[in-house]
This record gives C-alpha cells, sequence and structure tokens, in this order.
C-alpha cells in the first residue's frame, strides 16, 4: 500500500482503530521497522486535536514530531524490542479502554471534524436510508447536533446538553454572523432564515419520525425518500456551518 492509499485508509477509521493503527505502526518502528512519516505525522496530528479524549494521549505523542524524534525516545529508553512493544501498548491501554467503553451514536465519535469526517458520516447515514429509514433520520439529526456542538465548544460559548436543536443553532448562527438579524439584504435574511428552519425541521422530523423515541400503534412509518431528504439536508447544512466556522478561524 503506498502513502496516499494508506492515507485515504486512515480517514475511514473510528477514533479506536485509529489509535490502534497508530499503536501498531509505532510498535513495528521501534522493533526494526518503519512507519512512514506522512502517515505518522497526520494520525498524530488527529490525536493531538482531539480534546475529548486529550488527558489519555502519552505526553512523547505530543513531544515526537516525527518517527525519527519518537526513534530517539523509544531506542534510549529500553534496549529490547519486547520490552518496547510492552510499553507501547501500556502507554495507549487507557486511551483504548476510554474509547472502547464509549456508548455513542456512530456519527458521534470522538474525533476531530474536518471536511472528510463530514462526508464520511454522511455517508453512513446515506447507506441506512434503505434499510432503516428511521435509524437514518436519527444519524442525520445527530450529525447537525455534534457539529453544531463542536463549533460551540471551540468558540467556549456555553450551553447545556439538553438544550433544544434549534436553540444551539441560534447561538451557533449568532456567533457565525448567519442569524437573520444581522443581515440587510432580503435575499440573505431569506435565505439563513430557511437554514433556521431546516435545522428546526430536522430536530421535528427525529421526534415524530426517527427510532430515538418508542412509538404508538398509530405511528407513521417514514419511507426511504424521507431518510434520504433528512440525511441530505444535515449533511449539507453540516458542511456549509463547518466550512464557515474554519474560513472565519483563519482571518
Amino acid at each position: 500500500m503506498d502513502t496516499h492509499e494508506e492515507s485515504e485508509t486512515i480517514k475511514m477509521l473510528s477514533s479506536y482503530e485509529l489509535i490502534q493503527y497508530f499503536q501498531n505502526g509505532l510498535s513495528s518502528h521501534a522493533t526494526g521497522g518503519k512507519f512512514d512519516r506522512q502517515i505518522y505525522q497526520e494520525i498524530r496530528s488527529k490525536i493531538i486535536k482531539n480534546t475529548s479524549f486529550n488527558k489519555y494521549v502519552p505526553a512523547w505523542v505530543k513531544t515526537c514530531r516525527d518517527p525519527d524524534q519518537f526513534w530517539g525516545f523509544i531506542k534510549g529508553k529500553f534496549s529490547t524490542y519486547e520490552e518496547r512493544r510492552q510499553y507501547i501498548r501500556n502507554e495507549f491501554s487507557s486511551l483504548l479502554d476510554f474509547l472502547k467503553s464509549k456508548t455513542s451514536m456512530p456519527i458521534d465519535e470522538s474525533i476531530s471534524f474536518n471536511e472528510s469526517h463530514i462526508h464520511e458520516q454522511w455517508k453512513k447515514a446515506l447507506e441506512r436510508k434503505n434499510s432503516d429509514p428511521e435509524g437514518a433520520i436519527t444519524t442525520a439529526r445527530t450529525l447537525i447536533e455534534s457539529i453544531l456542538k463542536y463549533i460551540l465548544d471551540e468558540k467556549n460559548i456555553e450551553y447545556n446538553d439538553n438544550t433544544d436543536l434549534s436553540e444551539l443553532y441560534k447561538e451557533v448562527a449568532k456567533s457565525l454572523n448567519l442569524a437573520p438579524e444581522q443581515h440587510q439584504e432580503q435575499i440573505f435574511k431569506q435565505i439563513l432564515g430557511g437554514a433556521n428552519g431546516i435545522i428546526s425541521g430536522l430536530g421535528s422530523l427525529r421526534n415524530k419520525l426517527g427510532d430515538a423515541h418508542g412509538k404508538g400503534k398509530m405511528s407513521i412509518k417514514p419511507k426511504e425518500r424521507h431518510g434520504e431528504l433528512a440525511v441530505n439536508l444535515a449533511g449539507t447544512m453540516a458542511l456549509f456551518l463547518y466550512k464557515t466556522f474554519k474560513e472565519q478561524e483563519n482571518k
């Protein structure tokens, strides 16, 4: 597998799988093998940026910026291969246990948000629309909630975990200058008002047709097109919000 293929592969991994992949690469590099420099740096960057499990990350991961620095660290610490392998396993055991014990929605994993991540979760949600429209609707709503809370966390804006989806969006929209009242042009007011309606509608749709709550015998069962609509709207809004946030962050 060349570096490009390997880079594409790691984008598909869950947080737990990513840490295992990194651990295996380190063990190989510490015992006569080779850990590709670009792949090492890509994974290390994802790990360091993930504040949700930052306290479990070994301190030397933050200081060893490439495989050469890691090699200098590990060879001076232990002389035998077995000692190195055992040390690396022990160093990542707490983080792997933490990730393994987490119970969350499939798209609510502890992983750094980026466009590739959003596209991947969008794809997973779309794959559910045929076999499980109810689940797809719930997943769509969770994708939106995740990106909203991510932005609020990054901006250090406090919120209650039980806050309604539309209220979370209002806080995010205000912080990103996306609230209709922040604009004078009627077309922008109309479009941004529509975006607010989409978010509110997704929350209501999940409550009505999703699988997050128990259903009575007279409840409506969603069809594939309902799941597809919810997922496409959620994916589009998630990308728009993320790109707007990153654009403002980089100014």
